[in-house]
């Protein structure tokens, strides 16, 4: 997902922007988690007396992901998220976390309300001008805004190949790098710091299959075309030794860049 840098439509990326609720349930299904071990040090900034949780946003939360992660960690999470069928399938998911319709630059919360904001899988979707000093706004002096982003590792060979045959080579690593995937500088916050956190999906070629098809650039297509470019990963899959029969790691990299509100 994102701006893949080949030329930019604007109304195309609108577009993109809005097709995940049409597909929430396969959206929840289908896309990863986060590991704990990047969400902790997301959060790390934050940290205060042992066990006590943290009251963290979780902005743009889609169908509950990173929410139900920070749930299990023993924080309270509020959870934001534009579209309505995404925040209906969070709220069946995660009960616990506590789910509002709103975008990153209208956050409906008060002023510093919040020891932490992540988000997962979705700055490049922000207009950040507007969405960073509403983050600093509802974020306490000393905390964390941090992203996470799953990348496919395709320093893996096979996973490298799934370029040839996918029109969407966005989840790969070269692409968590893109600046439309990294905060931008601002006053209201230090200077970001990155790290990189294993991580794997266990899949079958069904279900990687069923996994690329809730990629913003399937999304829009129609259907025939998109049939189509299902019909010929499934055929790469098949064709690989590692992929061809019963479940495997789909290796991933969850990137995680972490700054902290100034004033703490």
């Amino acid at each position: 997902m994102g701006n893949d840098g080949t030329g930019y439509d604007p109304e195309l990326y609108a577009k993109r922007s809005a097709s995940f609720g049409a597909a929430a349930a396969e959206y929840a299904a289908h896309r990863p988690d986060y590991p704990a071990q990047a969400v902790a040090w997301a959060l790390a900034p934050a940290a205060g007396e042992p066990d006590a949780g943290l009251d963290v946003l979780d902005l743009a939360a889609g169908t509950g992901k990173l929410s139900r992660v920070l749930i299990a960690l023993g924080h309270r999470v509020t959870a934001v998220e534009p579209d309505r069928a995404m925040l209906a399938e969070l709220r069946r998911d995660v009960p616990q976390a506590t789910a509002l319709v709103g975008t990153a630059e209208r956050i409906p919360l008060p002023d510093a309300s919040v020891d932490a904001v992540l988000v997962g899988q979705a700055i490049h979707w922000f207009d950040q001008e507007r969405a960073l000093p509403e983050i600093a706004r509802v974020l306490r002096p000393g905390g964390p805004f941090a992203t996470l982003s799953n990348a496919d590792d395709d320093r893996v060979e096979w996973i490298a190949g799934l370029g040839e045959v996918s029109p969407s080579q966005v989840s790969f690593l070269g692409w968590a790098a893109n600046p439309s995937r990294r905060i931008e500088p601002h006053p209201a916050f230090s200077a970001a710091q990155d790290a990189d956190f294993p991580h794997t999906l266990r899949r079958t070629a069904e279900s990687l299959v069923a996994t690329v098809a809730t990629h913003s650039h399937l999304l829009v297509m129609e259907d025939a075309e998109r049939e189509a470019v299902k019909d010929r990963i499934r055929a790469y899959l098949r064709s690989r030794p590692e992929t061809s029969e019963g479940e495997f790691d789909l290796r991933l990299v969850t990137r995680v860049q972490r700054c902290v509100r100034a004033g703490g």
